[in-house]
């Protein structure tokens, strides 16, 4: 049984607003993570989650190293 795809639009909103970066940033980085683990799957139910979190990561990451 496969999980449902998230609403595309409401996780970029969230991302943006979590991380505060603009939405069309958040938008091409989700593309490009999803796009990359689904080449790479062999499994797709979970890749739209791993990718959220990925992007999420790696802003907050990134926000973090520019704080300092």
């Amino acid at each position: 049984m496969s999980q449902p795809e998230p609403n595309i639009d409401e996780l970029v909103r969230s991302i943006a607003e979590e991380t505060d970066t603009p939405a069309e940033t958040v938008s091409k980085m989700y593309a490009d993570t999803l796009a990359d683990y689904r080449h790479d799957a062999r499994v797709f139910d979970y890749v739209p989650l791993f990718a959220a979190k990925k992007v999420r990561d790696q802003l907050r990451n990134s926000s973090n190293r520019s704080k300092h």
